[in-house]
């Protein structure tokens, strides 16, 4: 049988991808642009979106699995409607989607409340379903390596409460292990969520000590000036995703992202090994500098 994976060819797709291929699974990719794909061998190519109806359709067809990845877009919530109710019209049962940490806490992050809204709606339609819940990712911060580098602040206002990042490489490692549980068992599981944090709970002010450490100079917190953050923003992305991203950073400093007591023993037992740490990713940007 078939897994399908969504976003494949972005960073948590591609991992997935990687990690199913690793474990021999059937892969199959829904992709906007085949020639740009750039998947591994093995891996079948459907071409289309989310809202191509009629894509989705020929790219459900046969499989078993369905991986359920939604790009931070204005109808990112349209999006999944679409493709559950396909799903659903295609007899597929099994479904890992990829949510986020405190959906139901940060209530007013358009992103949030709307992956918020797909875990009620796989609920209510009745699928069995994983919902993974990560926290940041750590891997977000290739965004501002040349702000700490060349000026010497860690800009991201992340505040005090704490977020327990994660590599990217351990979620789609995860949400491999989801998967194919699902597809090999004999009947389909029950719902269940899974928080997929990193192994440390970190403030602005513990990431830019990791810093100054590893590079061997004083590295500042930029503090917690989210207005700054949106503006700056603006001048690579949408207001509307500026805005979005304000707003959760605002509850970045409000709520924090804590994982549950056993969250990490659980995912260290999942993985068989320890979790990628922020400090690893910080060394492996210091020794390429």
């Amino acid at each position: 049988m078939t897994i399908l994976v969504t976003g494949a060819t972005g960073t948590v797709g591609r991992n997935v991808v990687d990690q199913l291929i690793k474990r021999g699974a059937d892969v199959r990719a829904l992709v906007r642009d085949p020639s740009k794909a750039n998947l591994p061998a093995g891996v079948a190519v459907a071409k289309g979106d989310l809202l191509d109806v009629d894509a989705v359709r020929a790219a459900f067809s046969g499989v078993s699995t369905l991986f359920l990845l939604n790009a931070v877009v204005p109808d990112e919530f349209t999006q999944a409607l679409i493709a559950l109710n396909l799903a659903r019209e295609a007899g597929i049962e099994r479904i890992v989607y990829l949510s986020v940490i405190h959906s139901d806490i940060y209530v007013n992050v358009p992103h949030f409340a709307g992956k918020f809204s797909v875990e009620r709606m796989l609920e209510q339609m009745g699928f069995n379903a994983t919902i993974l819940r990560p926290a940041y990712f750590i891997n977000n911060d290739h965004s501002v390596k040349d702000v700490v580098l060349g000026h010497g602040v860690y800009p991201m206002p992340i505040g005090d409460k704490g977020l327990a990042m994660v590599d990217v490489r351990d979620l789609g490692e995860i949400a491999a292990i989801e998967l194919i549980r699902r597809e090999e068992a004999s009947e389909p599981l029950p719902l269940k969520r899974i928080n997929v944090v990193g192994p440390d709970t970190l403030t602005g002010a513990n990431i830019a000590a990791i810093w100054s450490d590893v590079l061997a100079r004083t590295i500042h917190y930029g503090g917690n000036d989210t207005a700054a953050f949106e503006q700056n923003l603006r001048n690579y992305a949408p207001s509307w995703m500026a805005l979005d991203m304000r707003l959760m950073t605002e509850r970045f400093l409000v709520d924090g992202m804590v994982p549950e007591a056993g969250d990490v023993d659980r995912l260290t037992g999942m993985l068989g090994r320890p979790l990628h740490s922020y400090r690893d990713f910080a060394a492996e940007i210091a020794a390429s500098a």
